[in-house]
């Protein structure tokens, strides 16, 4: 893996880390493999979505870590879609890649695919996350991270839609703080 000198991007805004070499989004894609045991299922004999869940912030992770090159811890999971059960004897593959950097943040897209132990068959895709990775330093600060440097045209379309994902969540954000200040402004505390 070799470092990559700051590319100037037009889609990045002022303020982000264009002065620490960019990474491919290559350089920290991972892919977790486990299979499904009885000890992972619920009362209805598949698996636990915190199973999944676990699996996933594991990944993506992994990931956060490799790309800003030291600890990371999850900030948020959006979009967290179970698309079919995972069942006992299932080989679960969570592919995850940073699909998006800013300053001290990432995000990281994964998907969750499955198949039979014992079968020859294609895996199918059960699951998808977007997760938010901040980078910290030894004492829990948020730290700068490398900008993600897309490869390819799907690359380039998930730093795209990451972006617009990131706008939906600042905003949502700004309104629900805005409404708890106009709540505690009538007197309406929680």
């Amino acid at each position: 893996m070799t470092d990559h000198p700051p590319v100037p991007n037009p889609d990045i805004p002022d303020g982000i880390a264009h002065d620490l070499p960019g990474k491919p989004t290559s350089a920290s894609r991972t892919t977790l493999s486990h299979i499904m045991t009885a000890n992972e299922t619920n009362l209805l004999g598949t698996v636990h979505g915190g199973v999944i869940m676990k699996l996933v912030d594991d990944a993506a992770g992994a990931v956060a870590g490799r790309h800003s090159g030291g600890p990371a811890v999850t900030a948020s999971m959006d979009e967290m879609a179970f698309l079919s059960p995972v069942r006992v004897g299932d080989l679960v593959h969570v592919h995850a890649q940073c699909n998006w950097t800013g300053r001290t943040s990432m995000e990281i897209g994964v998907r969750v695919m499955a198949e039979r132990w014992n079968e020859s068959t294609p895996a199918q895709q059960v699951g998808s996350a977007y997760l938010v990775f901040a980078a910290v330093d030894a004492d829990g600060k948020p730290r700068a991270v490398p900008q993600v440097v897309p490869e390819t045209e799907r690359d380039k379309r998930r730093y795209q839609e990451a972006q617009i994902r990131r706008t939906h969540r600042l905003a949502r954000r700004r309104a629900i703080m805005e409404l708890r200040e106009q709540s505690t402004a009538e007197g309406l505390d929680d």
